[in-house]
């Protein structure tokens, strides 16, 4: 029994905590979006600025926030770690690993997330 809710404490923690700082880059992006300007933003897989823009914010904020809250967790995992590898593998391609490393991170953890699920403190669990 202890170690059951160890895991679903892990579990929380492994969700919450990431998807709470992935937030933080992508309120900025959320911000640009709406903020009625020409919209300068990388497009690295060739849709557009403003689609990689939208489809970015997707990804680091309507997704974390759904993650945080654990609706839809696996599912809601999927563009952030898609987004994670392309900016790892594709915008830093030519850069260091340090400038790759958050990026690389933020993809495993979100792997893992997909992988798991939520844990037991989740809405999915209800």
């Amino acid at each position: 029994m202890q170690n059951n809710l160890r895991r679903h404490i892990g579990l929380a923690l492994l969700r919450i905590v990431p998807a709470a700082m992935l937030l933080t880059h992508g309120i900025p992006k959320f911000q640009n979006l709406i903020s009625g300007e020409e919209i300068q933003f990388a497009d690295p897989i060739g849709i557009g600025m403003a689609p990689s823009l939208f489809l970015t914010v997707i990804a680091e904020v309507v997704c974390p926030i759904l993650i945080i809250v654990g609706f839809k967790t696996r599912w809601a995992a999927i563009p952030v770690a898609i987004t994670m590898a392309v900016a790892a593998f594709i915008v830093h391609a030519a850069d260091s690993l340090q400038k790759k490393e958050l990026a690389l991170i933020y993809l495993t953890i979100f792997i893992a997330i997909s992988l798991l699920g939520p844990g037991k403190f989740s809405i999915d669990r209800k």
